[in-house]
């Protein structure tokens, strides 16, 4: 009705006592036309390649894709779009467009993970519950003391805690080197803060592909 297209995240892992829901819900999105829907694990994607060849599949940033090879393989398997590791640097990013024909997509707004494009298992350790199945209780965001020989280096404080990431004043440098597509985070966000941020980007943007100067305010 709005004119969108609409990417449905599938990026769990999948315990194999999971599979027929996992086919059932699979055709459910076949059915109602789904644009893409975005994979972590390698065995929904070997399902959807057998079962669900129309579905187009986009790579969770939670595949850690670091490199040229990392994407090149996940384009074999037939993926249309990789979302990369949020570690990755600019000059990394233009390397992977310039050399892989496939659409790349790129984090610019929202809370960054302290792991690895966030395959933290720590959740799972101290919680019982893991990030890579969606449901990680944050422990990053968690106060810690650090302590050497028994003793504390520090009082309690956000050790773990990372500052989220905001990239509204880099968007010409990004739109430059030719990413496809900008992820904002909007998990656990309301409405009106999506709204908000995504119309900030908006407006950013279009001033950029103008050429036009602009200040953030």
């Amino acid at each position: 009705l709005r004119g969108v297209r609409v990417y449905v995240t599938v990026n769990i892992l999948v315990k194999q006592k999971e599979m027929k829901e996992l086919f059932d819900y699979l055709t459910y999105l076949e059915e109602v036309g789904v644009h893409a829907i975005i994979i972590q694990d390698l065995g929904i994607a070997h399902m959807v390649k057998r079962y669900f060849p129309q579905l187009r599949m986009h790579a969770s940033t939670q595949m850690s894709a670091h490199s040229i090879e990392d994407v090149l393989f996940l384009k074999s398997l037939g993926f249309k779009r990789v979302v990369l590791a949020r570690e990755l640097q600019l000059q990394e990013i233009q390397e992977i467009i310039k050399t892989c024909d496939i659409e790349v997509e790129t984090f610019v707004h929202g809370a960054l993970c302290y792991s690895y494009s966030g395959q933290c298992l720590m959740s799972s350790l101290i919680g019982g519950r893991s990030g890579n199945r969606g449901r990680c209780a944050q422990p990053c965001r968690m106060k810690y003391t650090l302590k050497e020989d028994g003793n504390a280096l520090t009082k309690e404080s956000y050790l773990l805690s990372l500052k989220d990431i905001c990239s509204v004043e880099f968007l010409p440098q990004l739109l430059e080197a030719g990413i496809h597509s900008f992820k904002i985070e909007g998990r656990m966000k309301s409405p009106e803060y999506v709204a908000s941020v995504v119309g900030t980007y908006r407006k950013y943007m279009d001033l950029a592909l103008r050429n036009e100067v602009y200040e953030v305010t």
